[in-house]
């Protein structure tokens, strides 16, 4: 970043208006160059002292303001029947452009009443604003503002005396509901099964869609979740799920490969329990190749019972 981009971003660094990436390129910047150090500075002095100057204007100028902008109004809306489709005055400016250099507030060193007729001017349109079109935002607008949202400070900053300047990074929240059968509600559902950074919220996803894994997305998503979750609360949500579809191939792959490699001996366990429920040439080999490197007594009774039930050894050969 130049000095010069700098400086034109200094206002917007100050209150917080720049995007993370850019406020970080300008406080790389900053640190760098002196120069800009030292325009920093006094761009800083220049906002506290703007800050403190409290602007209370009288009666008699916001009278004086809000009938100017009433006249200001009724001039506009004639010169737009006027010259309407033509926006464009003969010196190329548009007229819309006029009124705004009309209320627009330069500092300078003009007379004080003057800005404080700008100001008040200024305040009366917002407030003509609201009470012309109160409803432009909409439910959207209200849905957005009721909305709960989480802060995060950012930076921190002292200004003059007793006072900080705080930037926030906010993220705004929707709250939905619906039943799990909904279409919209699944999907959500099966994103939050698969948060790699918050185990609890996918136990509450599972343990909501094995409910549903007659719909073959839910069950796909429940053998994800059984064979790749690290939480072991999670694969056993999803085994409950799977519970009725054991003896379809696909989930009886799965659970055999689980069978296998899972680390925690109760998801073991209640594998072979659903497993067993059918005793199959294929399930010989699976269990001799278990009774090899378990190490739990009761795993490995389990799995030799099965085996003599189905009059196979429990060593392989």
């Amino acid at each position: 970043m130049t000095c010069e981009e700098a400086r034109k971003n200094l206002p917007l660094f100050l209150y917080g208006e720049l995007s993370f990436d850019e406020e970080e390129l300008v406080e790389v910047h900053v640190d760098e160059c002196a120069a800009c150090r030292h325009a920093l500075a006094r761009e800083k002095a220049m906002f506290a002292a703007l800050d403190s100057v409290e602007l209370v204007p009288s009666p008699a100028a916001l009278a004086e303001s809000r009938a100017e902008l009433r006249r200001r109004l009724a001039m506009a809306d004639q010169a737009i029947t006027n010259q309407a489709p033509r926006t464009m005055n003969a010196s190329g400016s548009s007229f819309w452009d006029k009124i705004r250099e009309g209320f627009t507030i330069h500092f300078h060193f003009a007379p004080g009443i003057a800005q404080v007729v700008g100001a008040a001017a200024m305040l009366a349109l917002g407030f003509l604003t609201a009470r012309v079109a109160p409803n432009t935002l909409g439910n959207w607008g209200t849905a957005s503002m009721i909305a709960p949202a989480s802060s995060r400070v950012r930076y921190v900053e002292p200004t003059t005396p007793g006072r900080v300047q705080i930037v926030l990074d906010e993220t705004r929240q929707r709250v939905l509901s619906g039943s799990v059968d909904d279409e919209a509600i699944q999907r959500l559902l099966l994103t939050a099964a698969k948060d790699p950074s918050d185990a609890g919220l996918r136990v509450e996803s599972v343990d909501l869609l094995k409910n549903n894994s007659q719909s073959a997305e839910i069950r796909k998503a429940l053998v994800y979740s059984l064979e790749h979750d690290p939480n072991a609360g999670v694969r056993l949500k999803a085994l409950d799920g799977l519970r009725q579809f054991a003896e379809d191939p696909d989930t009886r792959t799965a659970l055999t490969q689980v069978l296998l490699k899972d680390d925690n001996p109760g998801v073991r366990t209640q594998v072979i329990d659903l497993l067993v429920q059918r005793h199959t040439d294929a399930m010989v080999g699976v269990l001799q190749e278990l009774m090899e490197k378990e190490d739990n007594g009761y795993i490995r009774m389990r799995c030799q019972k099965v085996l003599q039930e189905m009059n196979a050894s429990s060593e392989m050969y």
